[in-house]
């Protein structure tokens, strides 16, 4: 056993529940097993139909909770009324972390961390049987009971070996950050998101004459469905008509993909219903949104899956990770206001921080850094506007993201609908404009093709894989110390005992009173901007909000609120209310 974690805690937990959850709702539990590692002392407990069970482990200061992928725990726990343990090392996370880019054919979960050890465990076909057990739920026979218990203990003892290995390559005080994050995602789940259970009833009772009712209402500005079907040759005909350049692979055929549809809708705001429409109809799965019986959605937002650490929930079932319209269907209930509070222009932000380029920190600080950038680089004068020269800023905007998304100066060109040499004098421009961004990002690069490996401030790793893209690792000091604030943040608010409904890449959904609305807003807000000052060594990022107050929903704002008015119009000729 590691001498730190005897030298840091008193008791050693290893802890491991059985469980079901059915839809959107809360976990249903069925038994624990834990093991003290210290002393050896082993609990095992039957929960399912128990009423007002103690907690029977030690969760204080100076005991540790040690789990694989412990939201799962956590969320028992939150269900079972019980608090939630002060530290936690999560050794899935910290797999993650050391793997992290490498290629493994066994996979990251338990089984996957012991083989990669060689270690042994239970066979795969005995895990399924279990797991089948559990999910189908009560009644349990004594013998079922004693089983999934046993089962249980397996995936403890499983725990307690690996401690051994993994703790030689582990930052004890990092891991605990990072378990701190994964009490937040409990936190976040056991919330969820507050739908309009009637209006989602409505749309997944009509959705099939509904699609057809979309298609033929956009398609009519368009003419590139033929049958209900997405036809290519009419969409290449419908951008030679329009004149708008497109992305194409290698094989010549146009680049249909959702990020390069969405990227064109940005420069070409015409193609924005048809984006929405192609999202829908090709990702939009209504009947996998599942709502618990309190009329909220909760999905698994699988925390650190991504290679930079971001949280990776399913698109399908997370209305975030869907179509934008359909964030129309998040509703606060009544007496509630939900607030959606985003970091301001963050990777940009973040960049500047981590470079300490003087030009970039101004910008940044100026408010509006794409207008700043234009001023910076001589292309509009120091007295211009937003409103004066909207197409110059336009086109700084567009080289800033192309920094930030590894684009090169073809790729940016055909964006802004520009010849190539534009493209490559707003690249050069944004060069001598943050020279010291520059030898910094490209010094981030040629270190971690040396030594094959990159971190966060906070200790989250990225290990070079032999397929690793190199403009992946320019991007990924921004991308990963964005989800290092992130995570801060989530857990500042969820310790202050503000609801904290879903994290969303750069951004927050908390819901609250409306009498305390503006009150806990500002307490949100300043917790975000402690956040990103703790990881960006006091440099601080801002944050802007919306807030919407019962009755009202959501509103992207944007595209997906147009599409939303657009549904609900050919939803109301469906004979439903609208």
């Amino acid at each position: 056993m590691t001498a730190e974690l005897r030298r840091r805690f008193d008791q050693a937990w290893c802890v491991d529940f059985e469980f079901r959850e059915i839809g959107g709702n809360l976990p249903e539990v069925h038994c624990l097993v834990a093991r003290e590692i210290f002393s050896g002392r082993l609990i095992r407990s039957w929960l399912s139909k128990c009423q007002s069970v103690p907690c029977p482990i030690p969760l204080g200061r100076s005991s540790v909770y040690i789990a694989y992928f412990s939201t799962a725990e956590l969320k028992c726990h939150l269900s079972l009324g019980w608090p939630l343990p002060k530290n936690i090392v999560d050794l899935f996370v910290e797999f993650r972390c050391q793997t992290n880019g490498l290629s493994l054919p066994t996979g990251r979960n338990l089984l996957g961390a012991l083989t990669y050890f060689g270690l042994t465990g239970i066979s795969y076909l005995e895990k399924e049987t279990m797991r089948e057990l559990a999910v189908r739920g009560s009644p349990f026979s004594n013998a079922e009971s004693e089983a999934l218990l046993n089962y249980c203990q397996t995936d403890v003892d499983a725990l307690e070996a690996l401690i051994q290995p993994m703790f030689k390559q582990l930052n004890l005080g990092q891991a605990l950050l990072r378990g701190r994050y994964m009490k937040a995602v409990a936190s976040m789940e056991h919330y969820g998101i507050p739908i309009d259970a009637e209006k989602l009833l409505q749309l997944q009772t009509n959705w099939e004459p509904l699609k057809e009712r979309l298609i033929q209402q956009v398609d009519r500005h368009y003419g590139v469905f033929e049958d209900f079907v997405f036809k290519r040759e009419r969409f290449v005909h419908y951008l030679a008509k329009q004149k708008i350049p497109w992305p194409l692979l290698p094989s010549g055929q146009l680049d249909l993909k959702d990020e390069t549809f969405r990227q064109q809708a940005r420069a070409y705001p015409k193609l924005l219903p048809l984006k929405e429409l192609r999202q829908t109809l090709g990702r939009l799965r209504l009947h996998q949104l599942e709502l618990g019986s309190d009329q909220r959605a909760r999905v698994n937002l699988s925390p650190f899956r991504s290679k930079t650490g971001r949280n990776q929930p399913g698109t399908s079932r997370y209305i975030f990770g869907n179509a934008k319209w359909l964030r129309g269907l998040i509703k606060p209930p009544e007496g509630q206001a939900i607030a959606y509070i985003d970091w301001k222009q963050q990777e940009f932000g973040i960049a500047a921080a981590l470079s300490r380029d003087p030009a970039m920190l101004a910008a940044y600080s100026s408010g509006d850094p794409y207008l700043e950038f234009a001023k910076q680089a001589g292309l509009v004068p120091e007295t211009a506007t937003k409103q004066s020269h909207p197409e110059e800023r336009k086109l700084c905007k567009a080289a800033v993201l192309a920094v930030q998304y590894g684009m090169g100066p073809e790729s940016l060109a055909s964006g802004i609908n520009q010849p190539v040499q534009m493209g490559r004098e707003l690249l050069a421009n944004h060069r001598r404009t943050f020279p010291r961004f520059w030898k910094w990002s490209e010094a981030v690069v040629d270190y971690a093709l040396l030594h094959r490996k990159l971190w966060t401030v906070f200790g989250w790793e990225q290990h070079l894989g032999p397929e690793t893209n190199p403009r992946s690792l320019a991007n990924f000091p921004m991308q990963a110390n964005g989800a290092e604030i992130l995570r801060l943040a989530c857990c500042y608010l969820v310790e202050a005992d503000i609801r904290v409904c879903a994290p969303v890449h750069d951004a927050v959904l908390i819901e609250v009173p409306i009498q305390e609305t503006e009150e806990q807003v500002s307490r949100a807000q300043k917790l975000m901007a402690r956040a990103s000052r703790d990881v960006l060594s006091g440099f601080e990022l801002g944050t802007d909000v919306e807030i919407f107050r019962y009755p009202d929903r959501y509103s992207d704002g944007d595209s997906g609120q147009a599409f939303w008015e657009v549904v609900m119009a050919e939803l109301g000729g469906l004979g439903n209310n609208p």
